[in-house]
């Protein structure tokens, strides 16, 4: 009698395959970030669309939702010399912003790689000057454009604004000069490159990115600027923030021509923030940890 064949050795299970978790709180995350951002973005949608309105649909209560759209707005702005305004704001803006990029590129130089004797004193004498409040600036200030003709010029607001900016400058570009890879700097001082080969051919094109974020916001901070605007200039010089304050008078405020003068007033800013996205993030993020 013949023996029966032992039965085959199962396989042995390997390990069971894992699972890839479930997230339930990224698509609420989602939901929650937009939701943020379209609280955030309501207010400049409203006044978008508060200057396609009739000043009588403007102030409604309830407001009104529901409208012809009309350009009347647009027109009355344009109709108030608004481009004399918008050239100044430029001009101002614009010039101050190169002149802070490029003299703060030097003076962070100095502060980050060549250490000069009391760099942290130096460091805090450029942020103490934006601890100053403006109201205290501008009796001085006005006294010297004065004595010396130039109030109501737009190039006594470019000298502001750069020296409101530099502090800023040197900051933001100091930050990005620290995070540069040593060797690459050691590497180009072997070869015997001069500081300014240096610069120029090494270290600006390594902090590019982060240039065109400083150059960003300190034009933002420019062109958003008000106080000394309103108490240096009148007529010829007088920037944007200055025209739409005119839009406030004894016989009201006039919401819907002031929302279109508003967002005639953004569109620069929305433009150069669209156009410098990418390079606003890239510089933004120079030096962090990935």
């Amino acid at each position: 009698m013949t023996e029966a064949p032992a039965p085959a050795a199962a396989p042995e299970a390997g390990p069971a395959p894992r699972r890839r978790r479930r997230r339930p709180l990224r698509p609420a995350a989602g939901l929650l970030a937009w939701a943020v951002g379209l609280l955030f973005f309501f207010p400049v949608l409203w006044m978008f669309l508060t200057g396609f309105k009739q000043e009588s649909q403007a102030s409604t209560d309830p407001p009104t939702l529901f409208f012809r759209p009309t350009l009347d707005q647009y027109a009355a702005v344009l109709g108030r010399d608004f481009v004399p305004y918008l050239l100044n704001s430029l001009q101002a803006s614009v010039l101050s912003t190169l002149l802070a990029v490029v003299l703060g590129l030097p003076a962070a130089y100095a502060l980050s790689l060549v250490r000069i004797p009391q760099w942290r004193d130096s460091l805090f004498f450029f942020l103490s000057t934006k601890l100053l409040p403006p109201v205290a600036m501008i009796l001085p200030l006005y006294v010297i454009a004065q004595n010396l003709g130039a109030l109501d010029d737009a190039r006594t607001l470019t000298l502001v604004y750069t020296a409101m900016n530099m502090p800023i400058a040197v900051w933001m570009i100091r930050s990005f000069l620290v995070e540069l890879p040593k060797e690459v700097l050691e590497a180009a001082r072997m070869d015997g490159a001069p500081r300014l080969t240096e610069m120029r051919r090494v270290i600006l094109p390594m902090i590019a990115p982060g240039l065109a974020a400083t150059a960003l916001i300190c034009f933002i901070f420019a062109w958003n600027e008000f106080f000394f605007a309103v108490n240096l200039t009148a007529t010829r010089a007088a920037t944007v923030p200055v025209f739409l304050v005119g839009f406030i008078s004894g016989e009201g405020l006039f919401w819907a021509r002031l929302s279109a003068a508003s967002t005639m007033a953004a569109l620069p800013v929305i433009i150069a923030g669209w156009t410098a996205q990418r390079w606003l993030v890239r510089g933004l993020s120079l030096g962090a940890v990935k």
